[in-house]
C-alpha cells in the first residue's frame, strides 16, 4: 500500500546522497512556493532544554520533520548538531539530538547549531541549565469565590493545552482553572466559574478568559480547541461561550472585552448580566411551565407521547386535569413528580434540591485571537440543547437527571481534507449523538458538515429505555449510545485524510458514516445471540499499536456490562471490525495500552478486569490478544519517557498529600517521583499535559504544583541514542495533543508505530509546510 499523500516514507541511508545529487532535500519539499497536498504543521524552533543532573548538564533539542533525510538502525538520519558552551564548541551530535556534558556547570550558557550537507541551517537560543532538573512556570490563580448558597470555593489548575499564540516557534500554555466545587453532569448543586489562562513558558499571562457564570464546571461542559485554525502562524483558542462570557488581554494593557452577542439576541432582551443558573425554587417553576405546555409539545400533538403527564407518570387514576393544565394544577403534578413518582424510581433522586445547572438560555462558539485573547468571532453552537433533557432521556430511567445527557459535550482537531485543521465539537453520545466540524479562515467560523443520530424514539419520556435505541436519521442513527467520554482524529483508512473516532463508531473526513461497530452477544450475556452495540465506554487508545498488522488498530474498553458484547476490545481501525477481545458482564472502566515488555512484540494491551476464580489477575493481553500473567499497570495515563522507545505509566492523585505523581515503568518501577505535584480529575488521575512540547522526541510531563501556584515541566534527562523527528511533527499525534484536554483525557498516538521494536524505515514523515507569523 502505498503511503498517503500527507505523508512521505523516509528513504534508507543508501539513497540519501543521490536525493542529495540530484537536489531535492525534505527541506526544499516543504517550504516550496505553494502548498499542494502538503499538510500545514507548526513553524517550531530548536526546543533546547538543559537540566543539571547528577552525571553533568543534559541537553536536549529537536529534530524537525523536514530535516529528516534517511533512517538507519538506531533512528532517523538527517541534520547534525554542534553542541557549544559558552561559546565554545563541545560536541557534534548526528545519532541523536541529546547529548550529556559531564563538563558542564549550573551557570554555563549552551546552545546548538543545525548542519545540513556542511552548512549551518539553524541557531538555537541560548539556555541555561534548569537548576532543579525541572521548570516551574508561575501561574495566577483566579480569586477565591462564594456561590449563590453561601458555598466557598477555591481554585486548581486542570487541563493544559500547548500553542504557538505569538508565532515565535515556541509553546505557550494555555491552562483551564477548575473551581473546588466543579460537578459532573448528574451532580446537583452551584460551581464556581471556569477560567481559561494563556502563559508564556517564562510565566507571563498573556490574557484569562471568563467563561461566565452560564457555563456550568466540571469535565464535561468546557472543551477548548487551541491550534492554528486558519494557518497564520499563530494559534486560536475555540470554545463554548454564553451571555456573560468576557477576556482580558494583558498584553493590550488589561483591556476587557466581552463577545459580542447576536443581533436576534440583542433584540430580544438578552444582555451579559443574565444569569441562567436554577435555584431548587427556580427548577421548580421551570418544572411547572414544562408540564403547562405539555399539550403543545411536538411529540405529545404527533401522539408519540401521553396525551396527559398524568398518563406519563402512571398516575390516571390519582389526577384526571384538563389540558392546557392551569398553573395550580400543573403544581400539583409538579409536587407529586418531585415527591413522590422521582423518590419512587431512585432514592437518589433529590429534586427538591436540584440547582446550580443551566437548562436554558443562548450558547454560542467563540474563537478567540491566541495572541490578545481577544474575541474573533461568535456564533451560534453548532447544535442547541432544545431543552433540558426531556428528549434526550435525561426523565426516562430510574435516575432522573435533568441536564445529564443534553450536555455531554467533546471537541478535538481534525485534518479532515488531509492540509488544513478543522475544529470537531460534538454534543451527546448516549441518545444523541451530534458532531460538527467547523472551520476557521481567519474572518469567519463556518461549518463544514454535522453529523445528527436525532434523538433516540420513547413513548413515554418519564419512563423508558432509550440507551442503545437507534436514531431516527436514516444515515446516522445508529451513531446513539457509541461515543466515548473522548473522542480521536486519525486517518484510519489511509486515504490522506483524517477522520473522527468517535468511541464505537467512526466519521469519515466528509461527515458520512464509515461505521458503528456491533457484534454478537455472547452465551453468558444478555440475549446471547443478538447483535448488539459495541457501546459507550470510558478509555479508548487509536494508532498502529500492532505493527506485524496493516493500518491502525483501536483499543477500548466499554460500560454496557451483560448487554455488550465486550468488555474490551481490540478493532480494525479501518472497519470497525473487532479483531480479539473479551466479555466481562461488567462495567470495564479502565483500559490502556502501551509497550510495556520489549521482549514481547508490539504494544501490550491492558483492561480493569476482577482476578479469575482462582484469584490470578487478569486483564493483560499482547498486541494480538494473547493473555500475559501478572497484574495491570497503571491506567490513569501513559507518556513515552525512557531512552529505549517503551512506555510508561503516570500515576498520581488530585487532593491528597501523600500520593504525589509519579511515572513508572513496568518492569523497573519509579522512574520519577514528581514530589509534591498533583494530577486532576479524582480517580482519573490526569497530569495536565502529556506532549512533547520540548526537547527530543521523548514526552514531557506537565503538572500542577500542590498549590497551584505553578505548571511544574519535567523533562527525561536519560540518554537516549535514538533520532527521530519531534513527535509534534507528526499529524496525528499532533491533533491527540489539541483533543487530550477533552472530558476524560486520553493519551496520544503517532500515525506509525513507536516501539521498542520499531522499524525506522516505516516512519512517515509529513509533506508539510510552517506558516510564519506576519511579524516574525
Amino acid at each position: 500500500m502505498s503511503p498517503p499523500s500527507m505523508f512521505r516514507k523516509v528513504v534508507a541511508v543508501s539513497l540519501v546522497g543521490a536525493l542529495a545529487g540530484a537536489g531535492v532535500t525534505a527541506s526544499a519539499q516543504s517550504h516550496g512556493g505553494g502548498h499542494d497536498d502538503e499538510i500545514q504543521l507548526e513553524r517550531l524552533d530548536r526546543g533546547l532544554v538543559a537540566a543539571v543532573t547528577g552525571d553533568g548538564v543534559f541537553l536536549s533539542w529537536r529534530l524537525l520533520a523536514d530535516e529528516v533525510s534517511g533512517y538507519n538502525d538506531s533512528g532517523l538520519t538527517g541534520a547534525t548538531f554542534r553542541v557549544y558552551r559558552d561559546g565554545r564548541k563541545i560536541a557534534t551530535v548526528s545519532d541523536s539530538t541529546n547529548f550529556l556534558d559531564e563538563a558542564g556547570k549550573a551557570d554555563s550558557e549552551y546552545k546548538v547549531v543545525a548542519y545540513e550537507r556542511g552548512w549551518p541551517t539553524d541557531v538555537s537560543d541560548e539556555v541555561t541549565p534548569w537548576s532543579e532538573g525541572y521548570l516551574d512556570i508561575p501561574m495566577q490563580k483566579p480569586a477565591d469565590g462564594v456561590t449563590p448558597a453561601g458555598e466557598a470555593y477555591t481554585y486548581r489548575a486542570n487541563d493544559i493545552s500547548p500553542g504557538d499564540l505569538d508565532g515565535d516557534g515556541d509553546y505557550e500554555y494555555v491552562v483551564k482553572w477548575d473551581p473546588s466545587n466543579s460537578k459532573d453532569v448528574s451532580q446537583v448543586g452551584y460551581t464556581g466559574p471556569v477560567y481559561i489562562d494563556a502563559y508564556t513558558q517564562e510565566g507571563e499571562l498573556l490574557w484569562r478568559i471568563e467563561p461566565g457564570v452560564n457555563i456550568r464546571a466540571g469535565a464535561h461542559y468546557t472543551q477548548f480547541d487551541v491550534y492554528d485554525f486558519d494557518g497564520d502562524g499563530i494559534s486560536e483558542v475555540m470554545l463554548k461561550t454564553a451571555p456573560g462570557t468576557k477576556s482580558t488581554s494583558y498584553v493590550r494593557g488589561g483591556r476587557e472585552r466581552y463577545i459580542t452577542l447576536p443581533e436576534d439576541d440583542v433584540e430580544a432582551g438578552v444582555t451579559h448580566q443574565d444569569d441562567y443558573r436554577l435555584s431548587a425554587d427556580g427548577y421548580y417553576d421551570h418544572l411547572v411551565q414544562i408540564f403547562m405546555g405539555w399539550h403543545e409539545h411536538p411529540e405529545v400533538v404527533k401522539g408519540d407521547w401521553p396525551a396527559t403527564i398524568e398518563a406519563a407518570l402512571g398516575a390516571d387514576a390519582q389526577f384526571d386535569f384538563s389540558y392546557p393544565l392551569s398553573q395550580a394544577d400543573a403544581e400539583t403534578l409538579a409536587d407529586y413528580f418531585i415527591d413522590v413518582y422521582a423518590p419512587a424510581r431512585s432514592t437518589r433522586n433529590q429534586l427538591r434540591s436540584f440547582a446550580g445547572f443551566v437548562l436554558s438560555g443562548p450558547e454560542y462558539l467563540t474563537v478567540f485571537n491566541g495572541r490578545t485573547g481577544l474575541e474573533l468571532d461568535t456564533i451560534d453552537f453548532p447544535v442547541q440543547r432544545g431543552d433540558d433533557g426531556l428528549e434526550w432521556g435525561d426523565y426516562a430511567m430510574a435516575r432522573i437527571e435533568p441536564g445529564n445527557r443534553v450536555d455531554r459535550f467533546l471537541s478535538g482537531v481534525a485534518y479532515l481534507d488531509g492540509e488544513h485543521p478543522s475544529a470537531i465539537f460534538a454534543r451527546g453520545y448516549y441518545t444523541r449523538t451530534t458532531i460538527t466540524a467547523i472551520d476557521w479562515d481567519g474572518e469567519n467560523l463556518r461549518q463544514r458538515w454535522q453529523a445528527d443520530s436525532g434523538h433516540a424514539p420513547m413513548s413515554n419520556p418519564f419512563n423508558g429505555s432509550p440507551h442503545g435505541v437507534e436514531g431516527p436519521d436514516p444515515e446516522w442513527g445508529t451513531l446513539t449510545t457509541q461515543g466515548d467520554h473522548f473522542l480521536s482524529a486519525a486517518d484510519v483508512d489511509g486515504d490522506g485524510r483524517q477522520e473522527v473516532v468517535y468511541g464505537a463508531a467512526t466519521l469519515d473526513d466528509d461527515g458520512s458514516l464509515l461505521y458503528s461497530s456491533y457484534d454478537t452477544m455472547p452465551p453468558q450475556g444478555n440475549n446471547p445471540g443478538t447483535l448488539a452495540k459495541l457501546g459507550h465506554g470510558d478509555a479508548i487508545h487509536v494508532g498502529d499499536l500492532d505493527p506485524n498488522r496493516e493500518g491502525l488498530e483501536i483499543f477500548s474498553v466499554f460500560e454496557g456490562g451483560a448487554w455488550a458484547p465486550y468488555g474490551y476490545a481490540m478493532r480494525d481501525a479501518a472497519t470497525g471490525d473487532v479483531l480479539w477481545g473479551g466479555y466481562s458482564g461488567r462495567d470495564t472502566g479502565r483500559g490502556m495500552v502501551g509497550d510495556i515488555d520489549p521482549a514481547l512484540p508490539g504494544f501490550e494491551a491492558w483492561a480493569s478486569l476482577p482476578p479469575d476464580q482462582a484469584g490470578n489477575p487478569e486483564g493483560l493481553f499482547t498486541a494480538t490478544g494473547e493473555p500475559i500473567a501478572g497484574a495491570t499497570p497503571g491506567t490513569n495515563m501513559s507518556i513515552r519517557w525512557d531512552a529505549d522507545l517503551t512506555t510508561q505509566l503516570v500515576h498520581g492523585a488530585q487532593t491528597t498529600t501523600t500520593e504525589y505523581t509519579t511515572i513508572r515503568d513496568f518492569q523497573d518501577g519509579i522512574v520519577l517521583d514528581a514530589a509534591e505535584t498533583l494530577t486532576n480529575n479524582y480517580t482519573k488521575g490526569n497530569p495536565g499535559l502529556v506532549a512533547d512540547v520540548l526537547g527530543d522526541w521523548r514526552e514531557e510531563l506537565l503538572v500542577r504544583t500542590e498549590d497551584s501556584s505553578a505548571i511544574r515541566v519535567f523533562i527525561s534527562t536519560e540518554v537516549t541514542d535514538h533520532k527521530l523527528f519531534t513527535l509534534m511533527h507528526d499529524p496525528q499525534y499532533r491533533v491527540g495533543v489539541a483533543n487530550q484536554q477533552t472530558a476524560y483525557n486520553q493519551p496520544q498516538y503517532t500515525s506509525f508505530y513507536l516501539g521498542s521494536d520499531m522499524d525506522f524505515g516505516e516512519v512517515a514523515v509529513p509533506d508539510h509546510y510552517t506558516p510564519r507569523a506576519g511579524w516574525f
